[in-house]
């Protein structure tokens, strides 16, 4: 592959990550959205556990895929986290990746209790409707 297509998956990449992270700290908002974003934290968390054991604690198969891209383009030394690696980008300071990784693993548990509480919650009103 040429510069110019790295270069494009390297920004296609950021879209659907960056889309990916709000879509997790957000899908539980909206009513249509709640059983997509339920599956959606489940299958984060299982990939940071499940994965993770093989390929190390919290591994993401899409950073993974857009490290690699980076390295195409030259860029070394990228850090475990996707949202450290932005973190630092856009406040010029160096994150400590310890401080990073809790605060995405407490928001996506947060996520993860708030949509289920949520997607009960609308199960059970959709069960009590259909009896009612």
């Amino acid at each position: 592959m040429d510069a110019f297509t790295f270069r494009l998956l390297d920004q296609a990449l950021f879209l659907l990550h960056a889309a990916l992270v709000l879509f997790i700290l957000t899908g539980w908002m909206w009513p249509p959205t709640r059983r997509l974003h339920l599956l959606v934290v489940v299958l984060t968390l299982g990939s940071w556990v499940g994965l993770g054991a093989w390929y190390g604690w919290g591994y993401c198969p899409l950073t993974d895929w857009h490290w690699q891209i980076k390295a195409a383009l030259g860029e070394t030394a990228l850090p475990a986290s996707y949202i450290k690696y932005y973190a630092d980008a856009l406040t010029g300071t160096s994150w400590n990746p310890m401080l990073i990784d809790v605060w995405v693993v407490g928001l996506a548990l947060a996520a993860l209790v708030v949509s289920a509480v949520l997607n009960g919650r609308d199960w059970r009103r959709q069960r009590a409707s259909k009896r009612g």
